[in-house]
């Protein structure tokens, strides 16, 4: 540990303690925990930052697709309080980048969002078509609500078990939460990750959860560009604009394949883009060969296709670039898991 860890580590101490302290409430009953007559299946992890949830929620809902599925999110960052339920005026301001994403994408799915999680089961329970399953969106710490089917995604790159309480560290709370997970996901893994190594982090990860819950390893596969833009041919010259967690794997994926990264517009996660950013990239393209790209992540691309940025963003040769989970191996247990779960429920 460096020194500055060891610096805050008191703190650290103190943070863990106060959660503890919380679970144990939920956990003897001392705090409401409400559980619902259907299933609802919680995507989480128990490190801020991005673990790559979003794609794995996506896997969720492509998978669920025979069923009335709802997805609810806190909606980090929107300029809206409490329930709304997307419709065709919603934007990534008015229910945050993650469920505008859900909802530009999969059209069938009815997306919500409310800071508290138990009132917007409800709201959505009050839909008519009522849903038949929800899919909660980083929900593992947001214990007044009961999920039926607990996901743990946890990165590869970042596992849980290596890593510290904040401010020491990244994790929300102490490792031991993850006794709470029905399944762990292992996330970002690279294509070449060896059965010993999967075997190695089974073991520690299986020290923190209940006995016999299954650890699955996902990676991302990229797709082609996609133009967004109305201007450029696709080219391996790029810019990259990304305003997400963690863009290294995406970097990794590009060198892998040989585009030449010439400049990266690095934001934080969940940022919203300006017309100035616009105006910036537009000044950057000048800087490099007339066939450069601006190319960014789907979860970016559809807040630059915001109409208050539409006028820019469509003046630049624009792509995003797909990405869906795949697994390393065991992908038809997940799946198999995952729908025997809804059947419990639904009857079919």
């Amino acid at each position: 540990m460096d020194k500055l860890k060891l610096l805050l580590w008191p703190f650290a101490a103190l943070y863990g303690g106060v959660t503890s302290l919380r679970n144990t409430a939920y956990t003897k009953g001392w705090f409401a925990s409400r559980k619902f007559n259907l299933p609802v299946i919680a995507v989480g992890n128990l490190t801020v930052g991005g673990t790559g949830k979003t794609p794995h929620v996506e896997y969720l809902l492509r998978l669920l697709h025979n069923y009335r599925v709802a997805t609810l999110s806190r909606g980090y960052k929107r300029n809206t309080k409490g329930f709304v339920l997307a419709d065709e005026k919603a934007t990534a301001a008015t229910i945050g980048d993650e469920p505008f994403l859900y909802h530009a994408d999969f059209k069938e799915v009815q997306v919500a969002v409310s800071e508290k999680r138990v009132e917007g089961v409800e709201q959505l329970l009050q839909l008519k078509p009522r849903p038949e399953v929800i899919v909660l969106d980083d929900a593992m710490q947001h214990r007044a609500i009961q999920p039926s089917l607990n996901l743990l995604v946890t990165d590869y790159n970042r596992l849980f078990y290596k890593d510290h309480m904040l401010p020491a560290g990244l994790l929300r709370e102490p490792k031991y939460g993850a006794r709470r997970a029905d399944a762990v996901i292992v996330s970002k893994c690279p294509a070449t990750i060896q059965t010993s190594e999967m075997n190695s982090i089974t073991s520690r990860v299986q020290t923190y959860t209940r006995k016999g819950t299954p650890v699955f390893f996902t990676g991302f596969r990229y797709g082609q560009p996609v133009p967004i833009g109305n201007t450029g041919q696709l080219s391996k010259h790029i810019v990259l604009l990304t305003g997400i967690a963690n863009a290294e794997p995406l970097k990794q994926y590009l060198k892998e394949h040989h585009f030449k990264l010439l400049h990266h517009a690095s934001f934080p996660d969940h940022y919203s883009y300006r017309s100035s950013d616009m105006v910036y990239l537009k000044e950057e393209l000048k800087k490099h060969p007339k066939d450069t790209i601006v190319l960014t992540t789907r979860k970016d691309a559809v807040k630059l296709m915001d109409a208050s940025l539409q006028n820019y963003s469509l003046q630049l040769p624009l792509f995003y670039i797909p990405v869906e989970v795949y697994f390393q191996c065991g992908g038809d247990n997940f799946n198999e898991l995952i729908l025997q779960h809804v059947k419990s429920y639904t009857g079919r």
